[in-house]
């Protein structure tokens, strides 16, 4: 899986992309082109909680992600985690992230 690692790229993703939200995610989406390969990102803040319950986050983020097949060809997504991700399993994670993706033409 290809991951978004540099600062440049975040903040490209955060001034240009698009924002969707949901009780379980919320999602930053970016279009690159046809021919650049897809790259996903998986944030949990700080404001979160300690290490453990962020390491959880974006545990079911990553597993989530994996059964919507991202990241997508011509994509950058970034995944951010929220309080009720930490208690809610990947495959209903998942199920939001494939509603949000639908949403964003990805």
């Amino acid at each position: 899986m290809r991951t978004i690692k540099s600062r440049a790229d975040f903040e490209r993703v955060f001034s240009r992309g698009r924002r969707f939200n949901d009780s379980l995610l919320r999602v930053r989406v970016l279009r690159t082109g046809e021919g650049t390969p897809g790259r996903v990102a998986f944030v949990a803040a700080k404001r979160l909680g300690n290490a453990v319950f962020r390491n959880r986050c974006k545990r079911v983020l990553r597993e989530s992600a994996r059964i919507c097949a991202l990241p997508a060809a011509g994509y950058d997504v970034i995944l951010f985690s929220t309080r009720a991700t930490h208690d809610s399993s990947p495959e209903t994670v998942a199920s939001s992230l494939r509603r949000i993706l639908e949403k964003s033409g990805v």
